[in-house]
């Protein structure tokens, strides 16, 4: 689904270059659900912006499904994220005005479609989730746990090849991070989907499909579950 090759980026962080990926080639594949660990500043942030379109490389090949997508312009960029790729982030960001089926809906809406029509497929969503019964609540009235199952809900509107989730359980009890995983999972192997998640919680990593380890931008160890190197 998704080839990097030879990719690279670097930015100015207090006078000083610093350089976040170095020379990273890596191979994703659908239906896979991958974690992506490593200490701060390793270059776990960058990578996921990179593969979800929201910077370009200094350098090397993104392709996603055959295409390049490493030098897009603004506007390819924000056409590729609306209709590839579902963001799942650690805050949540639903908006605190809409209802539940609402804030799944907007995918849809930024695309151009009518509330009425963007309706049916959201209320199917929050079902999957386990939330049509909170379809009609606004985020301050439900619990963490169900906002983190509406953003998932919502990352998979557009039906996205590519979901990527920033700490989706960094904000979560264990158990309701259990069951985020869980979730999550199913995304990845029902659907086909590659699902990247970037993780400091190595319980969390340790149930996804394949571990990737990030250490001053570069590629450390990459194991699929059971030991086995990628």
């Amino acid at each position: 689904m998704l080839d990097m090759c030879e990719v690279t980026k670097g930015y100015r962080v207090g006078g000083q270059n610093v350089r976040a990926l170095d020379g990273v080639t890596l191979t994703l594949t659908g239906g896979e659900f991958v974690s992506v660990v490593g200490p701060s500043g390793a270059g776990k942030s960058t990578l996921l912006h990179l593969i979800g379109a929201l910077d370009r490389p200094d350098s090397g090949s993104i392709r996603f499904q055959g295409e390049e997508i490493g030098d897009l312009d603004d506007e390819q960029q924000s056409e590729f994220r609306r209709h590839s790729v579902g963001f799942v982030f650690q805050f949540f960001n639903l908006l605190p005005t809409m209802t539940a089926w609402e804030n799944v809906a907007v995918p849809k809406l930024l695309d151009g479609s009518r509330m009425s029509k963007a309706k049916p497929r959201a209320m199917d969503l929050l079902d999957r989730v386990g939330l049509g019964d909170r379809a009609e609540h606004r985020p301050s009235e439900l619990s963490g746990g169900q906002m983190q199952r509406v953003a998932v809900a919502r990352a998979l509107m557009m039906d996205p090849p590519l979901i990527l989730a920033d700490e989706p359980t960094g904000n979560l009890d264990t158990k309701t991070g259990t069951a985020i995983m869980a979730l999550l999972t199913d995304v990845a192997h029902q659907q086909d989907r590659s699902v990247v998640m970037v993780t400091h919680n190595l319980e969390a990593a340790s149930s996804t499909d394949r571990v990737i380890t990030l250490q001053d931008g570069r590629l450390g160890a990459d194991t699929r579950a059971g030991g086995e190197y990628a």
